[in-house]
């Protein structure tokens, strides 16, 4: 996690979570599909960055243009409607789960929670197993709060709210349908992925999914990764 003033949410939640094991890389390797998302961001963005990795080091020029991003984001930076769809995409293939914020923040700041966390709902729904797993990843950073007051929309329909959104009925579909995604799909980055950000409390949800939370809880406890069955026993509730 990164430690600079934007991150707090990060940090306490790092101190929180101390006993966790650390959540394994991505069973497929998708950094290729991700360095063309971030040559989208700053081609659509526009940002002082060269706009082709160096052969042999894309890594180096992945970075360049995470930082030319945040640096955007603390200026007056007005994002056209194209712009959200680039930002969201590159969040979602984004390998590293503690950096896939640099890309969702702005879209949350500009076109609101409610509209990116529907978003990522519909990854999660009809996207690729990748797709799903890098949802996952990215909806923990759509709960931050709304602090890039410069970060704005271009055009006037593609706002969203200016207070903070809960959306509830967008995180209860989230809930309901990863739940569904983590007992079903036997992909293994996806249940990895899902895993940390699902309750498994009951009260969590209508009487009708009751069944599939326990069907969740024997699936994680009995599975064959050590990671899965470490992470539900702290997660387990009534």
């Amino acid at each position: 996690m990164t430690t600079d003033e934007g991150e707090t949410t990060a940090g306490e939640t790092a101190r929180t979570v101390q006993g966790f094991m650390a959540l394994p890389g991505p069973v497929e390797g998708r950094r290729e599909v991700f360095a063309g998302c971030v040559a989208e961001v700053v081609r659509v963005l526009g940002l002082d960055v060269v706009h082709r990795p160096q052969p042999g080091d894309p890594r180096t020029w992945v970075n360049q243009a995470r930082t030319a991003l945040y640096k955007a984001c603390r200026r007056d930076l007005i994002l056209s409607e194209e712009s959200f769809e680039t930002l969201i995409k590159a969040a979602v293939y984004d390998p590293d789960p503690s950096f896939n914020r640099h890309f969702l923040e702005p879209a949350l700041n500009a076109f609101g929670r409610g509209r990116v966390q529907a978003s990522l709902l519909g990854y999660l729904r009809a996207g690729t197993d990748v797709e799903r797993a890098g949802a996952a990843n990215a909806w923990y950073w759509s709960a931050l709060p709304l602090r890039m007051p410069t970060v704005r929309a271009g055009h006037p329909a593609g706002t969203g709210p200016a207070e903070p959104d809960d959306a509830p009925t967008v995180v209860a579909e989230w809930y309901e349908t990863a739940l569904r995604e983590f007992v079903i799909n036997e992909h293994l980055d996806v249940r990895r992925r899902i895993l940390p950000g699902l309750p498994l409390r009951k009260s969590a949800y209508p009487p009708e999914l009751h069944d599939l939370v326990d069907a969740a809880v024997a699936i994680a406890r009995s599975h064959p990764d050590e990671y899965i069955r470490h992470r539900v026993e702290h997660q387990v509730g009534d």
